[in-house]
């Protein structure tokens, strides 16, 4: 009779052993919590929305993009079944592709690359963008959607708008989409790098912010998209513009980033950065296509690309 050997810590209690199954089944039910409190609107709908990456990007940066995929994809089941169908479309869109998407593309081994995630932030929101416009085509469309979404709006606000402000607002309205989307994803990652790196969790280290730069074939995608909101006939360019301006996102971001690439090592780095943010999100109209400016200034003055972004 074969003698029976002892069973080691953790060996002998299946999915329990591994940790990233661990990870990604409590980061799935806390992104979905947070994501039904929302959607359902709930006191502090809104902070919870905006925390709904946070458990994604912790799970995938901590124990793999695997992690993080079994996390969007348990979320997404979770929402489906207790939020219906398009809170669990709103799900994938926002957050449960997105994340392990970005993190599939940043994460390298012991360090995470930047440059390709960044250009993801403009290029998934316009891919949802087209799709959305090819599944909700004619009168009902993605505009009839923007708008009617722009008049709840303005309802709830109990402001009255007339119909020429209501249609600029309608062309811009999915870039605004977009951009807050990335600017919360964006924000999330960070939190969840800090938060795991005072642990010890962190998979990869802190990526260097201030040196990221976009793949060198990114500026042409928004030369593009330019060219087709010029082309394209009067009344008929909000999808066009749209997705000009998300893939302006990237450029804008990177700006940002050559802020804080010239404030590194200045004395008063710490509080000319809160002015300057400070100062974004009060005239964001105007330091918006400033910072787009730099970023392309950077991406063709910096050569060649650093190797670990």
């Amino acid at each position: 009779m074969t003698a029976m050997r002892p069973q080691g810590p953790g060996q002998g209690q299946g999915v329990l052993a591994d940790p990233r199954l661990l990870a990604a089944g409590a980061a799935g039910f806390a992104a979905a919590t947070a994501a039904l409190w929302a959607f359902r609107g709930l006191p502090l709908g809104t902070a919870f929305f905006w925390a709904v990456p946070f458990p994604l990007f912790a799970a995938g940066l901590g124990f793999g993009p695997g992690a993080a995929l079994g996390a969007a994809a348990l979320a997404t089941l979770l929402v489906a079944m207790l939020g219906g169908s398009l809170a669990a479309l709103a799900m994938l869109a926002l957050f449960a592709v997105p994340v392990p998407l970005l993190l599939l593309a940043g994460v390298r081994g012991g360090h995470f690359a930047l440059s390709l995630p960044l250009a993801l932030l403009g290029l998934w929101p316009v891919a949802v963008l087209l799709a959305t416009a090819l599944f909700l085509p004619g009168e009902q469309g993605l505009e009839a959607l923007m708008r009617s979404a722009v008049e709840t709006a303005l309802a709830r606000m109990g402001a009255q708008a007339p119909d020429l402000l209501v249609a600029e607002l309608v062309r811009v309205k999915a870039a605004a989409i977009g951009f807050w989307t990335g600017v919360m994803l964006l924000a999330n990652a960070a939190a969840a790098q800090g938060f795991l790196e005072k642990r010890g969790l962190a998979l990869a280290a802190k990526p260097d912010w201030a040196a990221v730069r976009l793949p060198g074939w990114y500026p042409l995608l928004p030369a593009v998209a330019a060219g087709l909101f010029l082309a394209a006939p009067e009344g008929a360019d909000a999808i066009p513009l749209s997705s000009l301006l998300l893939l302006l996102v990237p450029l804008f971001l990177q700006g940002v980033a050559g802020v804080h690439a010239r404030l590194r090592g200045h004395a008063g780095r710490v509080p000319l950065l809160a002015l300057f943010y400070l100062l974004l999100v009060l005239f964001l109209q105007l330091l918006g296509p400033a910072l787009v400016g730099l970023g392309l200034y950077d991406q063709f003055r910096r050569r060649p690309a650093p190797r670990q972004i």
